[in-house]
């Protein structure tokens, strides 16, 4: 009887709340498509409202007025009268609007004819009748439009400068892996080099743009070492089917390559003193002269940056600037930012660079002319997230960052231009939420979005100039959601292990959540230091709905180690994967648990995928006090069978002890709670094995789990599967629920 009733319950819990987390009631006016005419001053867009409903609004972006585009019943009237078919106030039938401003009139679509509208007296004429349609805008208004639409193309892309060649009649060729000058018409054959080999060839061969000098490069090929997956189960039946590939591992060797110049006159070879190029192939940028060449090296391991210009006469070498720390230099996954390669400036002997040496992300204005860094151009204690737009002729940049509202969410993203000396520094947006910007054709105005996981959005109309607030817009209505029992999930920030620092996390509760009641606890993990992942943006669909519609509170945090923040919360990471960031997040969960008694610190589980798999097997090896299920899938369990380019950027190079330290495999003894493994057998991205030594690391310490292997899967959690196990896991291992047996069906 008792199991009866567990499985009632659960049934009734899987049928009334959908897996899907999609919102029942809907959101309106959470974006404006703007249009904008009449010199970019004036713009128009559609609310499309509850029932149907609509209305258009027109701004008048000069004056700061917001206002219904027209008489929304008159012409509803309007189009009655001239036998248009059925038309309300709120349903009008129409599209494809244009003002006219000059004539006070709207022309538009109504099924499949076009009109116009003069509002002045709403009289309509047909606007396909060339009797009746008005005459086609000349003058200054043909002018504009012919602009409008020129500046809808997309800009032409900037064109490199036209090649040189050799001032003789000489190409040059690689033959058995040397560097070969033949003449045009093939009578004379001179060989450059001597020390090309098959293990370490020449390649990338080009004249200097002066013509006078050979650049090229001698390459060994990496170790293009395999992985393997085995299709145990392939559609049509027959014998599984074996796939391999290149997959480098930390430690293995890249492709290596070395720097050298050839004087075809001299037959002089130069081995510029750069060092061995051992991580992404080379890329030169030639300068003006044709002689010099700047180059960007990033050394393996992630921890020196140099722009070397190299002159090919000379073969002499200088840094435009080096880079170096003792953790890392971030590289990769940074987001878009110019770090390891510059955004070089067109027009100048210029280029922006980014970096976090002074503790937080910030741009940079490299002087290639005279070397170093001629201006910092952003500062303070607060993160660039990325560039929008450089704007040479102005000398100035447009950017998103976060954390320079102090009040505010840190990793809240605002909108900002300043100038490349660093000077007028004007914030774009200000409002208190997450902000994404639409810019009006000419730049001078934008439409500013910004949301909260808390907060629906809200649109605001900002002048460029100064970002004040010209007018608002609109204010999203979820009224049909919080009619549903939609609730926004909780912002919750507490103190980190140091004490100080403010750790921000967001509290998802059960539907039918009673404060009376006590509920465990399940945080989704994903502690990847490329980024910050707990959800800034609005969402209207419910989080995590398979989880608190069976009565559990997830909770998802950024802690140390992640992107985002400062250098030194990033550099929490550095050779120490394992951390995950668990010493600020067990004191959060803790902290959110002393305010809320009904949150249970004692029932806590955690699950994730990929470097979310590895973060919450490490929560039950590393943190078995207070973790106790976790549920991983994909995980890449050791940083040294993982893919070289994400695991050496934190975990550093060359490999050493602190690999094993953070090594789930090393580390599989330690397991006291609860744990399930899932992988895919066709993960092409953590691969398979990774999962499959763990497995038996656990069954050599003796330890009990529970694995999940699923045939022809890939890199994820397995479906809608995975998910079901993942909710029993937890069902009987934190609320002591036996699931139903679904074998009995």
């Amino acid at each position: 009887m008792r199991y009866l009733v567990r499985l009632l319950i659960f049934a009734t819990v899987m049928i009334a709340f959908p897996t899907s987390g999609r919102a029942e009631g809907r959101v309106y006016k959470a974006a404006i498509k703007p249009n904008w005419f009449q010199e970019n001053q004036r713009f128009w867009y559609r609310n499309d409202l509850q029932n149907g409903q609509r209305e258009f609004v027109l701004v008048d972006a000069v004056k700061g007025r917001r206002a219904l585009a027209f008489d929304h019943e008159r012409l509803a009237q309007a189009l009655v009268k001239a036998g248009a078919g059925d038309a309300s106030a709120h349903r009008l039938p129409i599209d494809e609007l244009e003002f006219e401003s000059e004539h006070h009139a709207l022309t538009f679509r109504a099924g499949d004819q076009r009109w116009r509208c003069d509002l002045e007296t709403y009289a309509l004429k047909s606007a396909d009748n060339p009797e009746t349609v008005a005459q086609p805008e000349d003058g200054d208004g043909a002018k504009e439009k012919q602009r409008q639409a020129d500046e809808k193309k997309p800009a032409p892309a900037p064109t490199e400068p036209e090649k040189w060649t050799h001032p003789d009649q000489w190409k040059h060729s690689v033959k058995d892996h040397n560097v070969i000058l033949q003449s045009k018409d093939g009578d004379q054959k001179v060989q450059l080099s001597t020390d090309g080999m098959e293990s370490n060839r020449y390649e990338k061969v080009e004249w200097a743009r002066d013509g006078r000098m050979l650049v090229a490069f001698r390459s060994s090929p990496g170790e293009r070492k395999q992985a393997h997956l085995i299709e145990s189960s392939p559609v049509g039946g027959g014998r599984a089917k074996l796939s391999s590939r290149p997959y480098a591992l930390p430690g293995d060797k890249y492709p290596c390559y070395e720097l050298n110049l050839f004087d075809p006159e001299t037959k002089k070879q130069i081995k510029p003193e750069i060092g061995i190029i051992d991580y992404q192939q080379p890329s030169i940028r030639w300068c003006e002269d044709g002689r010099r060449f700047l180059l960007s090296k990033v050394d393996r391991g992630h921890q020196r940056v140099r722009l070397i210009e190299v002159d090919t006469h000379t073969g002499e070498t200088r840094n435009i600037f080096d880079e170096q720390t003792d953790t890392f230099i971030w590289t990769t996954h940074s987001g878009g930012l110019p770090v390891g390669r510059p955004r070089w400036l067109n027009k100048t002997k210029e280029a922006i660079y980014a970096s976090e040496r002074d503790g937080w992300c910030h741009l940079y204005l490299v002087d290639l002319e005279k070397g170093g860094i001629k201006k910092q151009i952003t500062k303070g204690k607060y993160v660039v997230r990325g560039i929008d737009r450089i704007d040479e002729e102005l000398r100035q940049i447009w950017f998103r960052a976060s954390a320079k509202n102090r009040r505010q969410d840190p990793y809240l993203i605002h909108f900002y231009r300043v100038n490349f000396d660093g000077s007028g520094l004007v914030a774009l947006t200000d409002g208190n939420g997450n902000h994404t910007v639409q810019y009006s054709p000419d730049r001078k105005y934008i439409i500013d979005t910004y949301s909260r996981i808390d907060m629906a959005p809200v649109h605001e109309l900002r002048r460029v100039s100064n970002g004040k607030k010209i007018c608002d817009l609109e204010t999203a209505d979820i009224a049909e959601l919080e009619k549903d029992g939609w609730e926004p999930p909780e912002v919750f920030k507490a103190k980190g292990r140091d004490g100080k620092t403010d750790i921000w996390g967001i509290i998802c509760r059960p539907r039918d959540f009673d404060p009376k009641k006590e509920y465990p606890i399940v945080e989704y993990i994903y502690a990847g230091p490329q980024s910050s992942f707990v959800p800034k943006t609005f969402k209207a669909s419910r989080l995590f709905t398979p989880l608190t519609d069976l009565g559990f509170i997830v909770v998802q945090i950024d802690g140390m180690g992640t992107a985002n923040r400062s250098k030194a919360f990033h550099d929490v990471c550095w050779h120490n994967l394992k951390d995950g960031g668990f010493l600020d997040r067990i004191p959060w969960i803790k902290a959110a648990a002393k305010k809320y008694p009904y949150m249970d610190a004692t029932r806590v589980g955690i699950y994730g995928n990929s470097a979310g798999g590895q973060n919450a097997a490490a929560a039950v090896l590393f943190h078995p006090e207070f973790y106790k299920a976790a549920f991983a899938s994909c995980g890449c369990h050791d940083n040294r069978m993982d893919k070289v380019w994400w695991n050496e950027q934190w975990m550093g190079y060359p490999v050493g002890p602190h690999y094993a330290e953070s090594s789930n495999i090393d580390n599989a003894h330690r397991l006291k709670g609860r744990l399930m493994l899932l992988v895919g057998e066709l993960d092409k991205n953590v691969p398979p094995e990774s999962t499959m030594r763990l497995s038996a690391a656990l069954i050599k310490a003796g330890k009990d789990f529970d694995l999940i292997v699923m045939p022809g899967g890939g890199h994820g959690p397995g479906g809608e599967y995975g998910a079901r196990r993942r909710n029993n896991f937890f069902m009987k291992h934190l609320q002591g629920i036996e699931p139903p047996n679904r074998n009995a069906e």
